[in-house]
């Protein structure tokens, strides 16, 4: 009588690396990786021979250095005294700042124009064909150049507001239109919780945060409520309370007070300033960038099955609602992955800035700063370095935006 044994377990042999199909692509891997160390290796070590025998090396040591030069549209403190890094750091913060509300602004003008399309009235869908057709295929910079002259050579001077013969006024005392810029009430607390103003932003900024978190818990009570008795609460109301009275109080207690823009000597003075180069760059890049997103936008609408709206106007939802309800939210899942490289062409074209003198970190760190210390090879990787992390940045943002979107197998 013979008995069933397991058959001996075959020993491992450096062959099989390359004859045996469960160890040959981590062997090609591991070769292609310590080829690729190699090279990397190579490279940067003739690079520092090379700059050794030109009798140079790399330093960030000119950072700490005065810039020497002003820059007039900014977010934090700055003067001609304060260092390169500091410059450096008011360029990342301007190019931030257009990069951020461009793609915002892109968005919405991309989603309507998308949507516009489509509609079943020939003259606005040809309309907005015209304007994809038109601003897409003409560069940028072309738009950036032209959006600023027209703002330069249609909107008054600073001069054309004073005196009793003045052909400009200012809108509601609060808000004046210039060639310079747009000039805008600026808030300010008279009694902070702290003496940083910074903190007491990020104060703001923490309860406004608290007020969406608390919101989505709203939502989800709501959403969890209505699947088990069929019935949605009416969440507005909460969600209003939940929005506005933590900050209407903070506001309050803290005295929020506005700074009014007055006309003093050749400029305005005081509240808020919206630089001509940025609005210049900003509602160009939002344009352009939106013809492009709606064609992303109306092709996403064209993925979902006509069934899917025709159910929906079956059970009595309106044409606004089922866009709204139905189509868009299913649409999403093929928008967004084009989305991401929109946004991404967005914060790398804000280095056009230079075009209109709009100081970002292209124009201070890659351009001023670098003609001033002859640091080329620094300055460039700085660059390097900061739009390499921004674009990773938000790549990670939009794609964990469109992981919650797609759909859920079981």
């Amino acid at each position: 009588m013979s008995t069933l044994t397991d058959p001996p377990k075959e020993s491992f042999r450096l062959s099989m690396l390359i004859h045996d199909t469960r160890y040959r692509s981590l062997t090609f891997q591991a070769i292609a990786a310590v080829v690729l160390a190699l090279c990397i290796w190579y490279l940067g070590n003739n690079l520092i021979q090379n700059l050794r025998a030109a009798g140079l090396n790399i330093s960030y040591g000119f950072l700490a250095d005065p810039a020497g030069y002003d820059i007039n549209q900014r977010l934090v403190e700055y003067d001609s005294q304060s260092s390169h890094a500091r410059a450096a750091l008011v360029g990342v913060l301007n190019t931030l700042l257009v990069a951020v509300l461009a793609c915002i602004t892109a968005t919405i003008f991309g989603v309507i124009a998308g949507v516009l399309r489509l509609s079943q009235n020939w003259l606005v869908s040809k309309v907005m064909a015209v304007y994809v057709e038109i601003f897409r295929n003409i560069p940028v910079l072309i738009w950036i150049i032209i959006i600023f002259t027209i703002m330069t050579a249609v909107l008054p001077g600073p001069r054309e507001f004073r005196g009793d013969d003045a052909t400009s006024s200012m809108l509601f005392d609060a808000f004046a239109f210039t060639n310079r810029g747009i000039y805008t009430p600026a808030p300010y607390f008279e009694r902070g919780i702290f003496g940083s103003v910074t903190l007491n932003w990020l104060l703001v900024v923490a309860v406004l945060v608290g007020s969406f978190l608390g919101a989505r818990k709203i939502n989800t009570w709501a959403t969890a409520k209505q699947e088990a008795t069929g019935l949605r609460p009416n969440t507005l109301p909460i969600i209003l309370g939940v929005w506005l009275v933590p900050v209407l109080l903070l506001m309050l207690i803290m005295g929020l007070s506005w700074e009014m823009p007055e006309l003093k000597g050749f400029n305005f003075s005081g509240g808020i300033k919206i630089g001509g180069p940025l609005i210049a760059l900003w509602f160009a890049l939002s344009i352009y960038t939106g013809a492009f997103i709606a064609e992303n936008v109306r092709s996403g609408i064209q993925a979902i099955s006509k069934g899917q709206s025709e159910a929906a106007a079956a059970l009595g939802l309106r044409q606004g609602r089922i866009m709204n309800l139905v189509i868009l939210p299913q649409a999403l899942r093929v928008i967004i992955p084009p989305l991401i490289s929109q946004f991404l062409n967005i914060t790398k074209n804000s280095s056009l800035a230079i075009a209109v003198g709009y100081a970002d970190i292209t124009a201070t760190l890659g351009g001023i700063t670098l003609n001033q210390t002859g640091r080329a090879i620094e300055c460039v990787l700085l660059l390097m370095l900061f739009y390499l992390t921004a674009s990773l940045l938000i790549s990670m943002g939009m794609n964990i935006y469109n992981s919650s979107v797609k759909l859920k197998e079981r």
